[in-house]
């Protein structure tokens, strides 16, 4: 038996793939990846020596954990695939050893697929966890949350924690309600922040910086922002202050934001993302 399988072999499983050996907390001798594409079985066994494959229900057989990374409008396929190959309590069905729903956890990724859904599919008894990683793990400096199904035990939602550990940051929830937040903040936030660096960049270029050195600028002075923020004991309002002298420039930069309603703009926006996390979610 493998430690680890993947169904589904795309840029986020590979990401995770690349963290964990580089982490070392699997040997590319405990790994599996299914994936319907030839050339990216090819490319994941040359560059991380793992074994490949083009069956599910091969990964299904070997590995004890498996991470569902697949697009949301896959997962039927992949779920009724499975299904076919579990029972409750590892019944015998014409002849054929089907697997124990309790022996095998199920880790999925997949966006807007909820607990419930995987359940319907899995068995009640199931042990599963669902995740939300976002795009920057796949430079490991991820953020993800997860949440557990009942028949997930505190070790699955530990073992879960730790893959995506390898690749960033993650945190527990116990409100899977709460995932769509999650979306809206750490899943979407990326691109508000290439969206904010952007107009900081184009702004600085209209006034006389070239475009290049603009960006550049732009980007470390996030960059420091961020490390600061997270070294510091000070909260955000405090950290502003320090660096907005009264009556100086940064005080007449932030005295615009404020006119333009900027915090309400960035508070409706991430509302906005969550309410379509849960629209999806429900349409899924």
């Amino acid at each position: 038996m493998m430690k680890l399988g993947f169904i589904g072999g795309g840029n986020m499983a590979e990401a995770l793939l690349r963290g964990l050996l580089a982490k070392k907390l699997f040997k590319a001798s405990e790994l599996i990846v299914s994936d319907v594409v030839p050339e990216r079985r090819r490319k994941l066994a040359r560059a991380l020596k793992i074994a490949t494959t083009a069956d599910n229900l091969e990964v299904l057989a070997k590995a004890r954990a498996l991470v569902l990374a697949v697009k949301p409008q896959q997962i039927d396929a992949v779920l009724n695939e499975i299904a076919s190959a579990i029972a409750e309590g590892g019944a015998t069905r014409a002849g054929e050893k089907r697997i124990a729903q309790k022996d095998r956890l199920f880790i999925s990724i997949a966006a807007g697929i909820t607990l419930s859904r995987l359940e319907r599919a899995l068995g009640p008894r199931a042990r599963i966890v669902r995740v939300m990683p976002n795009a920057p793990a796949m430079v490991g400096r991820g953020m993800a949350a997860i949440v557990g199904a009942s028949g997930a035990s505190k070790a699955d939602r530990a073992f879960a924690l730790r893959l995506f550990r390898a690749v960033g940051d993650a945190v527990a929830l116990e409100d899977e309600a709460l995932l769509d937040v999650v979306t809206a903040l750490s899943g979407s936030g990326p691109a508000y922040v290439y969206l904010f660096v952007k107009a900081m960049a184009d702004a600085a270029t209209s006034l006389g910086l070239p475009q290049e050195l603009a960006l550049r600028m732009a980007l470390k002075t996030v960059e420091g922002a961020e490390y600061n923020m997270r070294i510091s004991r000070l909260g955000p309002d405090e950290l502003i202050r320090m660096v907005a002298s009264p009556g100086g420039t940064t005080e007449a930069a932030l005295k615009r934001f404020a006119a333009a309603n900027f915090s309400d703009i960035v508070a409706n926006a991430v509302k906005a993302a969550a309410e379509r996390s849960r629209e999806l979610g429900r349409s899924y």
